[in-house]
């Protein structure tokens, strides 16, 4: 008996010690997916990108190229097109825009088109770019090129145009696709690009700084999507973008002093996250670096160029522009700059006439290239002066 008793005690301790140490692994076990999820949860974009305006030197980035839907962005590259068309003449800001039918029953964020409706061209803009009305860009799309179709194509042709590799529209407004439809494709590295040359139109900076405003002649209250102006220091644009599957995108640009530079943040869980976060790089790039002036405007290039058939012997060049350089603080390098210039240049010479270039060089790397042009004009000599040039002679 002592010695059965003696087994069920030592059988029963063995049970206890192993259901004591199974209990916390279970616990363990249980706890270890909610906190994988916490932080992917926590994740505050997808991909990103910080670039300086004047230049398109990269600061930052993470995916640039990923291929994700813009949402709302997509009405940047109908401004580019639009822009485009103002800059040529084949249309004016002041036009008026009568509002069709399909317009004025595009949903999400609108301005409430009514069908016959009559705005200028310029109102519609300031709809779509500061309260990102997707019925204002329809209208504006069927104006400029006809039909919907139509701007799709011109879009898509544009943004071939810049290089946007990544970049393909289906829609005009960047409303999440129908069934059968397919969804507005880019990514950080083009939409920086698209912002470049959006900049180049101060009419485009003119309305998407505007916090607020009116529309249909006071009626109807504007208000900018972009939360960032008032409240991170130099902000003035861009746009935002946001549906559920593709989450709460930005493209922004704030300038202080000589220095603009812009950020594109994609995919983030809230507009809240991704404000944070598009202000953190911002901030980061204005207290990283600072703007070097490299080349002046009009500066002299200190090398001859002969003119074989010029009035004048020989003439110096000036550059075309002047050329600035954003640089890290915290790094160190050598500028130098070479002037690649002909010897001798034939005919005459127009007043800004390129001659040859400037490289600026950052160590062994290539940063920049500013023309040197001629800073007047310069006529042809008499035929005998040129006969006697010709034969060796210097006069």
């Amino acid at each position: 008996m002592k010695k059965l008793f003696f087994a069920v005690l030592i059988i029963a301790s063995l049970l206890l010690v192993g259901t004591g140490y199974a209990a916390p692994a279970a616990k363990a076990a249980r706890k270890t997916p909610p906190a994988q999820k916490t932080k992917q949860a926590d994740v505050p974009y997808k991909a990103f990108i910080v670039v300086e305006a004047e230049g398109g030197k990269m600061i930052d980035g993470e995916n640039i190229h990923e291929r994700r839907a813009p949402a709302s962005i997509t009405k940047l590259m109908v401004a580019y097109v639009v822009m485009d068309r103002v800059a040529t003449g084949a249309i004016k800001l002041s036009d008026k825009v009568t509002v069709s039918k399909q317009a004025s029953q595009i949903g999400g964020s609108q301005v409430y088109l009514a069908e016959g409706e009559t705005f200028t061209l310029e109102d519609l803009m300031k709809a779509m770019m500061v309260a990102s009305g997707n019925d204002a860009a329809y209208a504006i799309s069927e104006y400029v090129a006809g039909s919907k179709d139509e701007m799709i194509k011109l879009m898509n042709a544009q943004a071939k145009t810049l290089g946007l590799n990544d970049t393909e529209f289906h829609s005009v407004h960047g409303l999440p696709p129908s069934k059968g439809e397919k969804e507005d494709q880019t990514s950080c590295s083009d939409l920086a690009i698209l912002a470049r040359e959006l900049l180049k139109s101060p009419k485009v900076l003119e309305w998407t700084s505007i916090q607020t405003d009116t529309f249909r002649d006071g009626k109807f209250v504007l208000t900018n999507t972009n939360k960032l102006l008032g409240k991170f220091p130099g902000t003035d644009g861009l746009k935002t973008g946001f549906y559920s599957q593709t989450g709460f995108n930005i493209v922004a640009t704030a300038k202080r002093n000589d220095m603009r530079f812009i950020a594109v943040i994609m995919g983030s869980p809230s507009g809240k996250v991704r404000d944070m976060s598009t202000m953190e790089k911002l901030q980061k790039a204005f207290a990283q670096y600072k703007m070097l002036g490299i080349v002046k405007k009009g500066e002299v290039i200190e090398q001859d160029v002969f003119l074989v058939d010029g009035k004048y012997r020989k003439m110096k060049g000036v550059t075309e522009k002047g050329f600035l350089y954003p640089m890290d603080v915290n790094k160190k390098g050598a500028i130098s700059k070479e002037i690649v210039l002909p010897q001798k240049v034939t005919g005459e010479i127009k007043e800004g006439q390129k001659l040859g270039e400037l490289v600026v060089k950052l160590d062994s790397a290539v940063i920049g290239k500013v023309n040197i042009v001629s800073p007047v004009y310069v006529p042809k000599a008499n035929l005998f002066t040129r006969l006697i040039r010709r034969l060796g002679l210097n006069i």
